[in-house]
């Protein structure tokens, strides 16, 4: 990346917006609907075991924390790449690129660096989106085993009680097959149906939700200490959808209403928070102690209408590891493609399905979703939802006049924020991983 003289009053002339060329610009509701389809995934199944380790009161405060914290981050993030837009005069900047120019922008001592960045935020989010692949193995054949169970109890067609790792081995030719697609365009239709069908889900899961709602004393208004890492790992996974924020904001008609007031952004993140502390709430109230890593497992084995959830969201989460899989085997394919010569097609081919063999092997040596799903939320979005765009942030207004504001207090709430985020990834590594160890669910 070249960047520019560094001429403060260029850059304040140079507006990116005036030279976006976009072939198909998106709306402000378009960009709204991707927003919460990108943010609106597996992880809101998973927020009444959340509430199960934070307790139903404090759950409800600390999901709106976590989420205010996490689109604050975003907003930052968002900020940051149009100032960095203007210096270095480019129309727009994704994640990686906005961490590779704040440091080119930055101070001298820091400027080696940009490369690194680059590479981090590229390899994070990588490692963020293949574990959410791993995660969407567990959840379908978690759901798939508990239907067939049920009716393989009742009848000699099906095979009783067979380990969940043979129901994800099952699952690997078909992921092969639907994943050799490489051209977004087609996988369009399979997000339709994922959305479809996870609407459908949520709206009968809901249906369960409201039916016999116990009283709110019998449920725990705070667990304990002990448990909140295990909750911030779970809360992060579900409520962090920053790998599509910046192909969204850079695909906008009018970009400035991303982050304005209200804005894209505070309207489709208000709604997620709610939803999700919504489904968080009511799902640990029905359910209590016996709250299990998935809402859906915890709905009538034994009644069509739940067992047809299971399956519906199970088909869904399958359709949706593809589009999950493309970000990341673009990422690599992008750094490797050059090695391979003439022979390009066979080997994009060859390290897509080895890449998924390698998901499905994670899954089956981590066939319990709950640590899971808190391991992947400590370790990645820890990273890219707090600690970097806070690092970004601070290195693009360093050394601008006033650039930190008045008392460096840009640098104090950046320094806050890098540390709740390393707090969040050592504490929720550290149970996550001891939980996984001992096998607990």
């Amino acid at each position: 990346m070249e960047i520019p003289g560094r001429d403060i009053e260029a850059d304040e002339d140079y507006n990116p917006f005036e030279h976006r060329k976009l072939a198909h610009p998106t709306s402000d509701m378009d960009t709204l609907i991707h927003l919460l389809k990108g943010s609106l995934g597996s992880g809101i199944l998973a927020m009444p075991m959340a509430f199960l380790n934070a307790g139903l009161y404090f759950g409800v405060v600390a999901t709106f924390l976590i989420g205010g914290i996490c689109t604050y981050c975003v907003h930052i993030l968002v900020k940051t790449a149009h100032e960095l837009c203007r210096r270095i005069q480019k129309p727009s900047l994704g994640f990686a690129e906005t961490a590779e120019a704040a440091f080119l922008c930055g101070p001298p001592s820091v400027q080696k660096f940009s490369r690194l960045a680059k590479a981090l935020v590229n390899w994070f989010l990588v490692v963020d989106l293949l574990g959410c692949c791993c995660v969407y193995i567990v959840f379908v054949a978690t759901n798939v085993k508990q239907v067939v169970d049920y009716h393989a109890e009742r009848s000699d067609w099906a095979p009783k009680d067979m380990d969940l790792r043979l129901y994800m081995l099952a699952l690997l030719p078909f992921l092969i097959l639907i994943n050799l697609i490489r051209n977004l365009k087609y996988l369009a239709p399979f997000s339709m149906i994922a959305n479809l069908l996870v609407g459908t889900g949520m709206g009968i899961t809901f249906y369960y939700l409201f039916q016999d709602i116990p009283s709110l004393s019998s449920r725990n208004s705070f667990v304990d200490f002990q448990h909140l890492p295990t909750f911030f790992g779970t809360a992060i996974f579900a409520l962090e959808g920053i790998g599509v924020v910046m192909p969204l904001e850079n695909n906008m008609k009018t970009p400035t209403h991303f982050i304005g007031c209200p804005g894209v952004l505070n309207t489709g993140m208000s709604f997620v928070v709610s939803l999700y502390a919504l489904v968080g709430f009511f799902g640990y109230l029905k359910f209590g102690d016996a709250t299990k890593s998935s809402i859906t497992l915890n709905l009538p084995e034994d009644e069509v209408l739940g067992q047809c959830v299971k399956l519906m969201i199970a088909v869904a989460m399958f359709l949706t590891y593809s589009l999950q899989f493309y970000v990341p085997m673009e990422i690599i394919w992008k750094n490797v493609r050059h090695w391979f010569g003439a022979k390009k097609n066979l080997a994009e081919y060859s390290i897509r399905i080895g890449i998924i063999i390698m998901t499905v092997c994670i899954a089956v040596a981590i066939p319990k979703l709950g640590p899971f799903i808190s391991l992947v939320g400590a370790v990645c979005l820890s990273f890219l939802g707090l600690i970097f765009p806070a690092v970004i942030e601070t290195v693009t207004f360093w050394d601008r006049p006033n650039g930190l504001g008045r008392f460096n207090w840009v640098l104090w709430k950046n320094m806050f924020l890098v540390s709740f985020g390393v707090l969040g990834f050592l504490t929720g590594s550290y149970v996550s991983i001891i939980a996984i160890i001992n096998g607990e669910e």
